[in-house]
């Protein structure tokens, strides 16, 4: 008895599709299931008349179910894109998102005046998207990331070898991993969401360590700016990434810790996500 023949591609993309997945992950999905670039949709067209092997059938069922459990494509291909790097992501870090490239632009800026030896500390650094991408844009830094995560520093420690950069990773909790270090700039992308956030269910994939942080959502980002200061140079920087509507919180945390020209940057949707101010020289 013959087996039934293996449907083209078009056929397979529709079948995913009629299970529920939409039109542009499905073609990821197929795309990967290939083992090519998910990216390559130009290639899928030009090829949808082919058969899909029975190896690459069983693929694309295991990653349509998991894409249907509401997986983040970032896992489902094992990598993200963040500030013109390629990183390897997986559900032991956060995924990279392009409004903490706002955190990256603003580091990069107030960075530029120091020409030497400027020192920089991550602190949770997760996948070292931050980090990373600092680092690949002034490879003179002295860059350091702190994770309290051995999982996720593995993830930042694997993309800074294949990026060949050269960061200092230490595991730890914030600043108590770096005792007696000072810095040019500390930068932080801390947990922000409130314990009982709404928005939490449609994130169960991801790492809920490095997502919430107390009834209000600031436990972490009030610890920062309590204890920057120790770590800070003179005329040293804090940035930090926040909600979308804890700007004014934060800013107020800053200014009666004695941090001047606090202020907020918005992100690519004009959201206030991340506030910073300089920590005085003369104290």
């Amino acid at each position: 008895m013959s087996s039934p023949p293996q449907p083209s591609l078009r056929q397979a993309l529709t079948q995913i599709r009629d299970l529920g997945v939409e039109r542009l992950d499905a073609q990821m999905l197929l795309l990967l299931a290939l083992h090519r670039d998910p990216h390559d949709r130009a290639w899928l067209i030009s090829h949808d008349l082919d058969p899909l092997p029975p190896e690459a059938a069983n693929r694309l069922n295991a990653l349509a179910q998991r894409r249907l459990s509401a997986e983040p494509m970032a896992y489902l291909q094992g990598e993200k894109d963040f500030f013109g790097l390629r990183l390897q992501v997986d559900p032991r870090v956060l995924i990279p998102r392009p409004d903490t490239e706002t955190l990256v632009s603003w580091a990069l800026e107030v960075l530029r005046p120091i020409k030497t030896e400027a020192r920089l500390v991550d602190l949770g650094t997760g996948s070292g998207a931050i980090a990373l991408a600092i680092k690949h844009q002034r490879p003179d830094l002295d860059v350091t990331a702190t994770d309290a995560s051995p999982d996720a520093l593995a993830v930042a420690q694997a993309n800074a070898a294949r990026l060949n950069l050269s960061v200092r990773f230490v595991q730890g909790s914030w600043l108590a991993a770096v005792p007696g270090m000072r810095f040019d700039v500390v930068v932080s992308n801390p947990p922000y969401i409130a314990d009982d956030d709404g928005h939490l269910p449609a994130l169960v994939h991801e790492p809920k360590s490095a997502l919430t942080s107390g009834a209000d959502g600031l436990n972490d980002l009030r610890s920062l700016v309590d204890t920057a200061p120790d770590a800070l140079l003179p005329d040293g920087w804090l940035l930090l990434e926040h909600g979308h509507d804890q700007a004014e919180h934060v800013r107020t945390l800053m200014l009666a810790r004695g941090f001047v020209r606090v202020s907020s940057r918005n992100d690519l949707a004009g959201i206030a996500r991340c506030t910073g101010g300089i920590w005085p020289e003369q104290r």
